[in-house]
């Protein structure tokens, strides 16, 4: 009788050794070239880089949601629906953290290669289809992006931070305020732990008081 053949208990399937689908790239052979046919597409992507501008963006690696309709025309193929993306940031006006989530409606026509769109456009005009997929992680991109304040606020009727001590005047009570030493008489009031708010010799002065 012949010895069993060793098992091969450590090798990878074929699956295990296939790279992992890009979620940002669609395959268009379902859908086809037949103007007129769509499909549906509800997925997650990660988004490789952070998305931001100064104040705000998107997280590496955060989940954005895809809800999107493809549908063949004769130039290509054009997609339409809504993105959903986490985004986090700071207060302008407070330093406050920020969270949200942005719901962006898209609309892009990606060119079949050698359509007339696609001749007749220049490089950053158009989206373009590679062979038989489309990228959407530069439209994702673009419309996020794009749409990010520059100025983020926690509240559109956020006060900002007190000038005179830094707290958020959110938080502090309606008559907060800080007196103003006159600058002749800060030393002397330093000396004698006293808080001048006129000048002596100075008649008619009344205390000087910031307001926030």
């Amino acid at each position: 009788m012949s010895a069993a053949s060793p098992s091969r208990s450590g090798a990878a399937s074929p699956d295990a050794r296939r790279p992992a689908a890009n979620p940002w790239r669609v395959d268009l052979r379902e859908l086809g070239r037949r103007a007129g046919s769509m499909q549906e597409l509800d997925r997650t992507a990660p988004t490789p880089e952070d998305w931001r501008v100064e104040l705000i963006g998107v997280p590496a690696g955060t989940e954005v949601h895809l809800r999107l309709r493809l549908e063949s025309v004769m130039e290509g193929v054009l997609v339409t629906g809504e993105i959903d993306a986490p985004v986090t940031g700071s207060c302008a006006r407070c330093l406050e953290p920020i969270e949200d989530t942005l719901s962006l409606d898209v609309q892009e026509l990606y060119a079949y290669e050698g359509s007339t769109t696609e001749a007749t456009s220049e490089e950053d005009e158009v989206r373009r289809i590679e062979g038989d997929h489309l990228d959407l992680e530069a439209l994702a991109r673009d419309t996020v992006v794009l749409a990010l304040p520059l100025a983020p606020v926690c509240t559109e009727d956020c006060a900002g931070l007190c000038a005179g001590c830094g707290q958020r005047l959110d938080d502090l009570p309606a008559d907060h305020a800080h007196e103003i030493v006159d600058a002749r008489w800060a030393g002397l009031a330093a000396k004698f732990g006293a808080t001048p708010t006129s000048s002596p010799g100075a008649p008619g002065e009344s205390p000087t008081t910031e307001e926030n």
